[in-house]
């Protein structure tokens, strides 16, 4: 028997709930300075309805570095602003929703 998702109603295979999600979100990226002056790439307008965890596992090992989720924001070690952008249009994120400061 196939698991239905308890937002649409319909069977996982068929479910577009993370799609139609991807879609309506304004992503902002931009850089904060943390102690030391270290750099650290912050990717803020996911919500909650989309796995945070999951996405910061690919930009994680796209970019090869650190990172953690805090305060439903992604926190990335070191300046990678433009190449987050480019892993998450490659995720489904439109490319017009995402604001790089």
């Amino acid at each position: 028997m196939t698991e239905i998702c308890s937002k649409c109603g319909l069977p996982k295979e068929l479910c577009a709930c993370g799609t139609i999600a991807k879609e309506e979100e304004k992503v902002r990226i931009y850089t904060e300075k943390k102690g030391f002056g270290k750099k650290m790439t912050v990717i803020e307008g996911i919500s909650k309805s989309l796995d945070a965890k999951e996405i910061l596992k690919e930009l994680k090992t796209s970019l090869a570095c650190g990172g953690t989720v805090k305060n439903s924001a992604i926190e990335l070690q070191g300046d990678h602003k433009s190449k987050a952008k480019s892993i998450l249009v490659k995720m489904g994120f439109p490319q017009e929703q995402i604001i790089v400061d």
